[in-house]
């Protein structure tokens, strides 16, 4: 017999799908990024903003998303929420990108 329950499962489940969605967007991001910026050298892309612009809207796009899914209720999603889509997005973004970026330079 399991010892875990339903509602333990849903939690894991909605767990894994926003850490997902975080962590693809932030990927989608830096695509975007280096498409957006892929006509200047590396250096200059890097401080581009508008690559910084495309990254803050899809973090905020997330927060929209998740208060009109209802995904978490009013008193679950708190700031630790949010901090935590902040973090993966933006550092998936970050790193994916910093590789582009560094596989442009080299080739």
């Amino acid at each position: 017999m399991s010892t875990e329950s339903i509602s333990d499962r849903r939690e894991h489940i909605r767990s894994i799908s926003v850490t997902a969605l975080a962590a693809l967007l932030g990927v989608g991001t830096a695509l975007a990024s280096m498409a957006l910026t892929g006509d200047v050298s590396p250096g200059e892309a890097a401080g581009d903003t508008r690559a910084l612009l495309l990254v803050l809207t899809a973090i905020v796009a997330q927060i929209v998303l998740f208060d009109v899914t209802s995904i978490y209720s009013d008193d679950e999603f708190g700031i630790k929420h949010y901090l935590f889509i902040t973090f993966m997005t933006f550092s998936m973004w970050f790193v994916t990108w910093g590789i582009l970026l560094t596989a442009e330079l080299n080739a």
